[in-house]
């Protein structure tokens, strides 16, 4: 039992947590604006909660999808369900246990949020099958990645101000196709003899230069959102922080191979962590008379 329960954690990635953050962050993001600087206690763990239990469904059914795949990948041959320790049955079983549990947290939410949760489920459970029918499936995990933005809006207001979301919406996805970008370069060999689609392919000798202007899309938007929430220094300081990981990725990157390539996607949680900090330190300050 305890060797399988082990081998179900492994499945959740439970021992990786760099996409429990990448997913968290812009969700805090949200929560933060939404609130002001102020969300309850009892909306942080729900949104904490729900970021680890719907990441750790995403990581179950994306292993499910490409259980005949992972096998002939040297990075994914191990994992629990390509190594036969997992079965693709058990797997599914697990996805909707999580996916239930996700639901039973998010019923703690009001009617606008709780609503929203339902198109989370769907958006987490497609990405994964994404990649065998269009090239940007990065686009569609920046969608699902998204999607806790207008749940904390809703969770916080009573309903999503679209244009307070939009914009926060939009920073987010070109950030996610980014750094999945970078994730997607350091398999792109293997993809390529397997026949599966991704921004890496797609994007090709242009690969880093789109990534470095979806960074900029990334940054401009998120001062349109700083400009149209009236944020401060402390704002802007988190920004300039972000800009310089992502200047710092693509000299990581300049060799375009593997490991770097690897290592920039693991990066991007700092960008992440300084919007967030540079938010959360000017909503605190501002409203004392600090800044």
């Amino acid at each position: 039992m305890s060797k399988r329960l082990h081998d179900y954690a492994l499945l959740m990635r439970l021992n990786k947590r760099i996409g429990i953050y990448l997913l968290l962050w812009p969700t805090l993001w949200a929560l933060w604006l939404a609130s002001k600087g102020t969300p309850s206690w009892d909306l942080f763990a729900v949104f904490v909660a729900g970021t680890i239990l719907m990441r750790s469904a995403g990581c179950v059914i994306n292993d499910f999808a490409d259980r005949k795949i992972d096998p002939h990948v040297e990075r994914t041959k191990d994992r629990p369900i390509a190594a036969g320790r997992v079965s693709p049955r058990e797997a599914l079983a697990l996805f909707a246990v999580l996916c239930l549990l996700a639901l039973l947290i998010a019923s703690h939410l009001n009617a606008a949020a709780l609503w929203l949760s339902v198109p989370a489920v769907v958006l987490a459970a497609s990405y994964p099958f994404a990649k065998r029918f269009h090239s940007l499936p990065q686009a569609h995990l920046g969608i699902a990645f998204s999607w806790g933005i207008p749940m904390a809006y809703a969770a916080v207001r009573g309903s999503v101000p679209w244009g307070e979301a939009a914009p926060l919406m939009a920073a987010n996805l070109c950030w996610v196709v980014a750094y999945d970008t970078y994730y997607a370069m350091s398999d792109r060999e293997d993809d390529l003899k397997i026949g599966v689609k991704s921004s890496a392919i797609l994007f090709g000798r242009y690969d880093r230069l789109i990534v470095g202007l979806l960074h900029l899309a990334a940054l401009v938007l998120l001062v349109i959102v700083g400009v149209q929430a009236q944020r401060g220094p402390a704002y802007g300081a988190g920004l300039v922080a972000a800009a310089g990981f992502a200047i710092r990725e693509q000299w990581m990157t300049r060799t375009r191979e593997r490991g770097p390539c690897f290592q920039a996607f693991l990066d991007n949680n700092r960008f992440g962590a300084a919007v967030f900090a540079g938010l959360a330190l000017d909503l605190l300050l501002r409203p004392a008379g600090w800044l």
